[in-house]
């Protein structure tokens, strides 16, 4: 039986998240601002949780209608059939988003769903569950537009770019899906050298080495669905042997990373032993100003740092020249992409990008821009009748 679901995820990805549903079975693709809608059976449910690496979760929507007042969303939600799914020893949070909506309190209703839920559950059970916003059991979202409202029940629990390891982060950690997608942008296939030099917390290192070991993101941690009445567990017990199977052993991968901070590099080491795959990067303290490549060719990919505190930004505007002139002089053959929030980097680099890719770290604008480092002048040469 199909159902309906939406994916969320950062914002520039929907296109790449539609293929990549599409590949783990999802039909009725409906990408949008922000996500993409689709339909598929419990399985594709179960699969786009363990496989997807640009979701941010799957929502399973549950009930749509019009609504003028926060009352109609109460009878909505007190409609749906909640004690089915789940318990009232089950705790429960409701978020709420909106756009256009012309109510006046999100908070308000907010707290109408949750009395509607309540109020189904001492109807059906004499018994209602209590609300825990630090840590639900389930989660049940709300989306309104001007006049409509869709009620989702959310099968991912904590978000998809949450792997299970990484204990070390950083202070503006980059997004393990966003990391994920931008590989992808980046065209690197497992096997082609990828160098981070200013790695952070180590994310791209360890997608890509998750992606080459062809490790399923989703199996080291748990989901919401897993406490569903409904879930089907042969399936679901199915399809992680399955995703075991497949994985290969840990062995040392053409991928490297460093970091001038030697507490990044410690970082690193930390999560990518978190994550098993502690021999398989090449992990380095280095300035990248004096980095020499690895191979002939390759991918370099980071998340430079960018000015937020006073005196940064004119730290960051005389370091920028510099790595277009190390680019230059040591990166030919390298495709090389930067993503970064600062509007500076692209003026003062001194290179002209091949490609301007908008995308959104959480609420960040930022821009993925490549650089295609080849032999001799990077200028364009004139074409005949220019």
């Amino acid at each position: 039986m199909s159902e309906s679901f939406f994916s969320p995820c950062p914002r520039g990805l929907e296109p790449m998240l539609a293929d990549e549903l599409a590949a783990l079975g999802a039909k009725a693709l409906a990408p949008t601002h922000g996500g993409v809608g689709f339909a598929g059976d419990w399985a594709t449910c179960y699969r786009v949780n363990l496989e997807s690496r640009l979701a941010t979760r799957v929502m399973w929507r549950l009930a749509e209608g019009r609504y003028q007042a926060e009352e109609d969303i109460y009878r909505l939600a007190y409609g749906v059939t909640w004690a089915k799914w789940f318990t009232p020893d089950d705790t429960i949070r409701i978020y709420v988003t909106a756009k256009q909506s012309p109510l006046r309190s999100l908070e308000f209703v907010t707290l109408r769903i949750k009395d509607a839920v309540c109020d189904h559950f001492r109807t059906v059970t004499g018994r209602r569950p209590s609300v825990d916003t630090a840590n639900p059991a389930v989660r049940i979202h709300a989306f309104l537009t001007r006049d409509r409202v869709t009620l989702y029940l959310d099968t991912s629990g904590e978000p998809l770019y949450k792997r299970g390891f990484k204990p070390a982060a950083v202070e503006a950690p980059l997004k393990e899906n966003l990391a994920a997608g931008i590989l992808r942008l980046t065209g690197w296939q497992p096997g082609e050298p990828l160098l981070d030099p200013m790695c952070g917390s180590g994310t791209f290192l360890i997608e890509a080495a998750q992606i080459a070991l062809d490790i399923a993101p989703g199996l080291g941690r748990g989901f919401a669905f897993e406490r569903f009445r409904h879930l089907d567990r042969p399936a679901w017990a199915g399809l992680k042997r399955a995703a075991e199977a497949r994985r290969q052993p840990p062995r040392r991968l053409a991928i490297y990373g460093s970091d001038i901070v030697g507490e990044q590099v410690r970082r690193t080491r930390v999560n990518l032993q978190s994550a098993g795959l502690g021999d398989c990067v090449y992990l380095d303290r280095a300035d990248f100003l004096a980095l020499e490549a690895p191979a002939g060719e390759g991918v370099l990919v980071t998340n430079p740092p960018y000015g937020v505190r006073i005196g940064e930004a004119e730290e960051l505007a005389a370091l920028y020249p510099q790595f277009g002139d190390v680019l230059k002089r040591r990166w030919s053959g390298w495709r090389c992409y930067f993503l970064s929030a600062d509007p500076a980097l692209p003026k003062l680099i001194g290179l002209k990008a091949s490609k301007r890719t908008p995308l959104f770290n959480g609420a960040l604008e930022c821009r993925l821009l490549e650089y295609k480092m080849v032999s001799g002048s990077m200028r364009r040469k004139p074409a005949d009748g220019d």
